[in-house]
Order: C-alpha cells, then sequence, then structure tokens
C-alpha cells in the first residue's frame, strides 16, 4: 500500500505524457459489444479537438476466446490510435498471459502501457457515455488527482432500473466495500475513472488485485497517499450481458481480504516472523504424536471427540463439493437428523478447509486446525499485545503464549477446537477499543466538520460485525464467555475513570449499533435454522459443573509440575480442566495486580481474572474446611437464555488473557527499567536488580504450567467389511447401517467407519446435541428407543435379557423407523452377550463377514422389487 504523497512512476513507462488522453478499455469476449463501443469513443474524441489533441485508445483483451482481437484490429485499421494490447493471438506475449486473469490485470496492462497526460478507464459496454468525461476533466483541472464517475451521488441519472433483489445485494455488498476500505466514496465500482497520468501509472504499478478489486484497491492507495478523489455523478446504464453480478461484491471483498494478509506479512518485522514461528513450532511439538500418524494416531485425552470432530468436518466437505445444505443433515441420528447450524461444526474452518478434508481426509483437517489454531490465536494476542498494551516483543511474545498455551487451552485443545482456536478475539477486542477511540473533537464522539468521525465509527463497526459473524461460525459459546470477560473489564476500567463513559458512549454505541446490524442481516437464516429448525433445540441442561477451589491453585495433567490423578480428580474430564493455573501463577497475579494498580487497564484485567475465577466454582461456593455452601454468583446468569447451556466451570477461560497481558504489562516495565527513554549511559544497579527478579518471578510461575505433549494412542482399524466396501452388499441405497450397540455419546467409533466409506450409508444414533420432548430440551446423542437402551444395556452389564415378543416387536418397529439395511456388530468386550441378544431379536443367527457379525435387515435385491 501507499504510505507516500509522492510515489515514483512504475518502472520502464514514461513519466510525462505524450498524448494528452489515453482511454484504457479491457475487454473480455466482447467481439459483439466493442464495434460499437470504440467506434462511440472515436467519433466523441474526434469531436473535441481542443481537449483531446492528441489521444490514444488502448483495449486490453484479456484472454479472449471469440473474436475480440480481430474486432479490435479491424476498428484499428481504420484509426490507428486505436491499440491492443495483451490479445493471446500475438506472438510476443507470455504462455501465463493468454488465459483470462480478471479485470484488474487488464485495467493495469493498460495503464501501465499508456502515454497519455490523464487515463480514462471505462468498461467495454459503456455503460456511462463517453461524453460524460468532460465533467471529470473539470474535477482535475481544478486540482484533483482523480475523478470517479458516481451513480450514488445526488445528480446521477441512472436510467434503467435493475432488479431490485440484484440491485439490494449490490448496495449491500458496496457499503461492506465502502465502511471496510474505502471510506468517503460513495460508488466504489462504476467502470468510469480518470486519472492523472503519471500518478495513475505510480500506483497501478504497484497494485496486486488481478479481479473486480482492483477499483477499490486503487481508490484505498490514493486515500492513503492523500491524493484527492472526486466524485462525480454521472449517467449510467445497465447493459444486458454485462459481466458484473451482485456476489462479485463478495469477492472484492475477498481479494482485499487477502491482499491486506500479503502486505501484513511483508511489513512483518524479523523478530515478529521468529516468535510466530516459535508459536507454530510449539504448536507441532505439542500435537507431534498426532502428526507421526494421521491415518491412525487417536487424542488419548479426548474420549470420543476426535471422532465426532473428524465427522464433522468430513459431513461439511461431503456436503460442499455435494452441493447438500451446510446446515443440516440426515447422515447421523438418521432418519431425524442433525442440525449442523446447533452444534459445533465450526463451518468457519471446515467449509474452507473442504478441500483439505476431500483430499487427504479429515484426520489432516483435524491436526491442521488444532496445531494451526493455537500457534494462529497465539500470533493474534502478540499482535495486540504489541498495537495497544506493550512496546517490548519479548513481554509481548510471552503474553502471547500465555493467552493460547494456559492450561485450560490445552485442555480444550485435546477435543474442542472452539474453544482452542480463538484467533478472532484479539481482533474482535481491538475493533471495540478503535469504537471507544472514535471520538470528535469535542471528545464525546460527535462528528467534526466533515462526519469524519461518524463515518470511521461506520466503518469500524461493519468490521466488528464481520469479525462478529466469522466467530459466530467458530465457535458461539466461546464468544459469550469473551462477552462476559470483556464487560468484566469494562467494569473495572471504568471504575476508576466514571468520565470516559462520556466521552466514547456516543461512538461505542453507534458502532455496535451497525455491528449489530450486519452481523443480524448476515446471520438470519443461519440462526433461524439453529434455533427454529428441524433437530432445533431450547438449551442443553446440567448438573453443577463449577470449578472446585483447589482447581484454581493446583496444576493440570498435562502440565510439566501437574499430576494427573490429582486434575482428574478436581475437573469433569481431561477436557474440562478449565482453571489449574498453578498456584506460583495466582501469587504472582495478585502481586501484580497490588504493584500495577494505578494502571486502569490493570484495574480492567483484575477485574476480569477475579470476576471470572468467581463466576467459574458455579452456583454455590463451598466453604473451605466445612460442609457449607454459599450462593454463587453463577446464580444470576444460570437462568439465563443461551447461559444455561453453559458449563460454568468454562467461565475460568475468560481469565486466561486476562493473566496473559498482565504478565507482559509487568514485563514490559521491566524491559523498559534496561533502556530507559533517552537515556545512554548505564543502567542503574537498582533498576538491573528489579528487571532480574520479575524475570526470574515470571519464569517461576509459568514454568510448573508449561505444557507436555498431548499423548496419543493407535485407534482401532476400521473393519474390512466397512473399509473394503463389502457393506454395498447388504444395505440397499437410502438404508441405514446399524451399528451394535447404537452410536451415542460413549462410543462413536462407527462415526470413524461412516468416513472411511465416505458417507455412503447413513446411521442411527450418534453424537450430537438435539431435542428430548415436546418442550424440545437439549440432550447428548439421540431420543433413546426400546432396542437402543436394551443394546446399551447388554453392553454395559454383558448380560443377556430375556427376550420376548414385546422385545421383538419392539426391534421390528425400532428397525423400521431406522429404515436399517444391515445390522453389524464389531469385535468389542461383551461382544458375545451382543451377539446372542441381537440373535434372539431377528431370530437368526448373523454371518461373519468382513471382519464383523452382519444381520440382514432389508436386502438390495428386496430394496429393488419394493421400489418398482
Amino acid at each position: 500500500m501507499l504510505h507516500s504523497p509522492s510515489l515514483p512512476a512504475a518502472t520502464g513507462v514514461p513519466t510525462t505524457g505524450t498524448v494528452d488522453l489515453t482511454v484504457v478499455v479491457p475487454a473480455y469476449n466482447e467481439e459483439h459489444r466493442l464495434p460499437r463501443t470504440l467506434d462511440a469513443i472515436c467519433r466523441y474524441l474526434r469531436s473535441s479537438p481542443g481537449r483531446h489533441a492528441g489521444w490514444e485508445l488502448i483495449v486490453v483483451d484479456d484472454g479472449s476466446t471469440d473474436a475480440t482481437a480481430a474486432a479490435v484490429r479491424e476498428a484499428a485499421a481504420a484509426e490507428p490510435r486505436i491499440r491492443l494490447v495483451g490479445s493471446p493471438s500475438d506472438p510476443g506475449l507470455p504462455a501465463s498471459h493468454a488465459r483470462n486473469h480478471g479485470k484488474g490485470h487488464a485495467v493495469r496492462m493498460g495503464v501501465l502501457a499508456s502515454r497519455g497526460g490523464r487515463v480514462l478507464v471505462t468498461d467495454a459496454d459503456l455503460a456511462t457515455p463517453i461524453e460524460e468525461v468532460a465533467l471529470l476533466h473539470d474535477q482535475l483541472d481544478a486540482g484533483f488527482a482523480a475523478a470517479i464517475g458516481s451513480r450514488a451521488q445526488g445528480g446521477a441519472r441512472v436510467e434503467v432500473r435493475q432488479h431490485p433483489l440484484r440491485k439490494l445485494l449490490g448496495r449491500v455488498g458496496n457499503r461492506l466495500i465502502r465502511a471496510v476500505a474505502v471510506p468517503g466514496v460513495r460508488d466504489t465500482q462504476c467502470g468510469f475513472k480518470l486519472f492523472d497520468g503519471d500518478q495513475a501509472r505510480a500506483v497501478f504499478g504497484r497494485s496486486r488485485v488481478d479481479g473486480w478489486g482492483i477499483d477499490v484497491e486503487i481508490l484505498r492507495m490514493y486515500h492513503e497517499a492523500k491524493w484527492p478523489v472526486a466524485e462525480v455523478p454521472v449517467r449510467w446504464a445497465h447493459q444486458a450481458g454485462s459481466k458484473v453480478r451482485a456476489l462479485d461484491y463478495a469477492g472484492v471483498l475477498l481479494e482485499l481480504v487477502r491482499l491486506r494478509v500479503r502486505g501484513a506479512l511483508r511489513r512483518m518485522r524479523p523478530a515478529d516472523r521468529v516468535v510466530v514461528l516459535g508459536y507454530l513450532l510449539v504448536s507441532v511439538w505439542l500435537f507431534k504424536g498426532l502428526w507421526a500418524g494421521l491415518d491412525r494416531s487417536y487424542l488419548a485425552d479426548s474420549g470420543q471427540d476426535q471422532n465426532q470432530w473428524e465427522w464433522f468436518f468430513a459431513v461439511t466437505a461431503h456436503h460442499v463439493f455435494g452441493l447438500h445444505d451446510p446446515f443440516f443433515t440426515t447422515l447421523q441420528n438418521h432418519p431425524l437428523g442433525v442440525n449442523l447450524m446447533a452444534n459445533t461444526a465450526m463451518l468457519g474452518l471446515s467449509v474452507p478447509l473442504a478441500p483439505v478434508t476431500a483430499v487427504f481426509g479429515p484426520a489432516m483437517t483435524w491436526a491442521l486446525v488444532l496445531t494451526g489454531g493455537l500457534a494462529a490465536t497465539a500470533a493474534a494476542w502478540y499482535w495486540l499485545l504489541l498495537k495497544r498494551f506493550v512496546r517490548s516483543r519479548r513481554a509481548a511474545a510471552l503474553g502471547g503464549a500465555l493467552c493460547a498455551f494456559a492450561p485450560p487451552m490445552i485442555s480444550h485443545a485435546n477435543a474442542h477446537p472452539n474453544f482452542a482456536v480463538l484467533f478472532m478475539m484479539p481482533l474482535i477486542t481491538d475493533r471495540l477499543l478503535r469504537l471507544c477511540e472514535a471520538r470528535g473533537q469535542d471528545g464525546g464522539g460527535h462528528d467534526d466538520g466533515g462526519g469524519t468521525t461518524r463515518r470511521r465509527t461506520v466503518r469500524d463497526g461493519v468490521a466488528l460485525g464481520l469479525l462478529l459473524t466469522y466467530q459466530i461460525f467458530l465457535g458461539e459459546e466461546a464468544l459469550l464467555l469473551a462477552a462476559v470477560g470483556l464487560l468484566l473489564f469494562a467494569v473495572g476500567y471504568v471504575a476508576g475513570r466514571p468520565g470516559i463513559v462520556r466521552r466514547v458512549r456516543h461512538s461505542l454505541a453507534r458502532g455496535l449499533a451497525v455491528a449489530a446490524g450486519v452481523s443480524s442481516l448476515l446471520l438470519a437464516y443461519p440462526l433461524g435454522r439453529q434455533f427454529f429448525g428441524a433437530q432445533s433445540y431450547t438449551g442443553v441442561l446440567h448438573g453443577p459443573t463449577g470449578n472446585s477451589p483447589r482447581a484454581l491453585v493446583e496444576f493440570a495433567g498435562r502440565s510439566l509440575a501437574g499430576d494427573p490423578a490429582t486434575a482428574d480428580a478436581l475437573a469433569l474430564n481431561r477436557t474440562e480442566q478449565n482453571a489449574f493455573f498453578g498456584w506460583p501463577l495466582a501469587v504472582l497475579t495478585v502481586v501484580l495486580v497490588v504493584w500495577m494498580w494505578r494502571d486502569p487497564r490493570v484495574r480492567g484485567l483484575a477485574t476480569v481474572a477475579f470476576g471470572a475465577v468467581l463466576l467459574s466454582l458455579g452456583r454455590t461456593l463451598p466453604v473451605p474446611g466445612t460442609d457449607v455452601t454459599l450462593p454463587g454468583p453463577w446464580r444470576l446468569f444460570h437462568d439465563l437464555p443461551l447461559f444455561e447451556s453453559v458449563i460454568e466451570s468454562r467461565m475460568a477461560m475468560a481469565a486466561v488473557p486476562a493473566l496473559g497481558i498482565l504478565v507482559a504489562l509487568a514485563c514490559d516495565r521491566w524491559e523498559a527499567l534496561a533502556r530507559p527513554a533517552g537515556f545512554t549511559g548505564h543502567v542503574a544497579a537498582d533498576d538491573r536488580a528489579l528487571r532480574a527478579v520479575g524475570w526470574a518471578a515470571v519464569v517461576a510461575a509459568l514454568l510448573p504450567i508449561v505444557p507436555t505433549p498431548l499423548s496419543t494412542v493407535d485407534r482401532p482399524a476400521v473393519p474390512s467389511f466397512v473399509a473394503d466396501g463389502t457393506w454395498r452388499a447388504s444395505v440397499a441405497e437410502g438404508r441405514t447401517l446399524v451399528p451394535v450397540p447404537l452410536p451415542d455419546p460413549g462410543r462413536t467409533e462407527a462415526l470413524h467407519w461412516q468416513t472411511a466409506a465416505g458417507f455412503g450409508f447413513p446411521l442411527p444414533g450418534g453424537y450430537f446435541n438435539g431435542p428430548y420432548g415436546p418442550d424440545r430440551t437439549g440432550i447428548y446423542g439421540p431420543v433413546p428407543r426400546a432396542t437402543s437402551a436394551l443394546l446399551k444395556e447388554v453392553s454395559r452389564t454383558g448380560r443377556i435379557p430375556d427376550i420376548g415378543p414385546a422385545q421383538r416387536r419392539a426391534a421390528r418397529e425400532d428397525l423400521r423407523f431406522w429404515r436399517a439395511g444391515a445390522i453389524v456388530l464389531a469385535p468389542q468386550p461383551g461382544d458375545r452377550a451382543l451377539r446372542l441378544t441381537v440373535q434372539r431379536l431377528m431370530g437368526a443367527p448373523g454371518r461373519w463377514i468382513g471382519g464383523v457379525w452382519v444381520w440382514q435387515v432389508h436386502g438390495r435385491t428386496r430394496a429393488r422389487s419394493e421400489a418398482a
């Protein structure tokens, strides 16, 4: 991007115009419209010799497959000032250019080939008549660096109306682009723009976008260079056959995001690259067992969750490439199905990573999300710390590491990427802080004379809305916990500075309203499906799940100083060790808060840390050494919508970033002692001692909670009955394969079978959240049926129950409900009791096929005859 108003011209391009005006027309398969367009442009330019004494017309053929080049050559034979650039048939054109690259590539080629003192870019459809260029010339004569035609300015004449839906989508897309990238410009995508020639060649020479986003990129570069741009109302008529679609605005946004990410990577300092690489190496080290054998490794502490998550990744890829509904499936819990939006399908990653899943398998996606997600979370916090809190890169690196690799994060990294992959939280926090800064000269958030503050607030609000929308598709519960943490920070920060509320309330309220509007618009359909669609539920009810007070000061089972048995006794399971900060870090936190209490940021962070920990204790607070319990603060939240589904011990996770920032602030103060601003002498001995003591205290507090690599075990092999496709002879299309016992949250290996079989068959049962009863209360797994409950009990006890007519009748009804094609029993503990039970229910012994026992329920031949 540009950072100086005095940019040099592109290398090898004339810096002075040899003609007055160059008209650049990008063209792709325009053989029918181009002759009329070229004739209209040439007639106008010839008719105005006073303004256009010398001119040229450049047509850039962007890999056309029709007779576009021939049409241009025919026109050039009559008018030699027409030039053809970039034709695939040109013998001197590199092979890489002889294809369609996009409008941005074509315009860039044309501008860089221009010689005009001024350069006009216009589309091949000539939706804006060439005569309108006179209005743009007037603006350049008045001192503007560029003038762009606008359909949105007052006085513009839109002569042909578009379809209302196309118009609505175009307006929404344009507003998003304006708010995010180009402040102050109402119509970024009108293809009629006049530039000073030298400035245009310099800017286009540095552009990188090849698609429709070139317009936004160029205007953004002019804005950053502080070159004035005039927006001129013009005539505009929609042309039939236009290649610009309303949905192209989404492509423009994606191009801009990609460009900004690439630019940010180029601007990173070497030290920043080292830190980010260090985070990635730590993450790879933690998951080295998983990477050592993707096809066979299973995280030992994940319980059944790895099978569930791999299934979510696989079913998303299956739906994406099969063009199925991404929010619902009947492949699990057949025939009722699963509401994917109401489950942790993590569509924000599973959809963009669908190609990875399709090519390399869901195990690769699982490992990639966990490894890259933790590293990205650490890097995002490192970026926020450097931008907002500290100057020392060492302090920021340590704080970012604590935010991402703290014990609660590592615990969830075994099984819950929606709680471990939190790289959006620093971005959301930064945008909220920007809204608090967006206030006018009066300090009250009102506009200055030019409305700059309002535009910035709207832009930041739109950006915040987009970030929140994306986070919804990563994890909603994590966002809810973060919102509580941010509210606690605001309370603690404002308590010592009440006047801040008056200064930020207008801009913050306006920005939050814009964000809410944007996210509501984008999420209306997905959230409608989640809360009101098929298989939606009202909330998942839990028993008391608060943290034990001891869990706050003990060490996690996978920490360097941890004891797995001690931690197991204090947590729900190894994926829910939501505190376990260790007593040294707890003591250090108290000391740091007392030492830095004057800093309002510290007061806010302390409120988050202590408030979140207190809330995580749950609905009751036990009095140590007694049997007495007191009402806990979580009772205030427990019955609120959304909060009733939260496992309250997870609230302690909101304290993790607060602790990371506190430690970074302290380390930054110690680092400042080593190099005082403006000081060139030696550092005082007392300062050196304080710095050494401080760093030693941090190391002593953090070393015990350093995580150890996550343990893995070999996963069970998929039976050859499934892996070799033998199942196809037993399960007709549209029928289910019924594993024994049925899949539920405690048994998910059948989900692994299903992904290995490419979702060739649906399954009854499964591991998901769904409704139960008339109140649609959320439960884990399917609604129990008589046969599934019976088989589950046999698996648990190893005892064969009495099987009579009632049990057989219930089994027939359940198999009919499940649309069963075959019942399959794989070898497992207690399988003899299960086999005999199924044999008595079916009235016949099973067949040993491909390493499993199989009972045919609805044969393929019978299924075809019934269908006929």
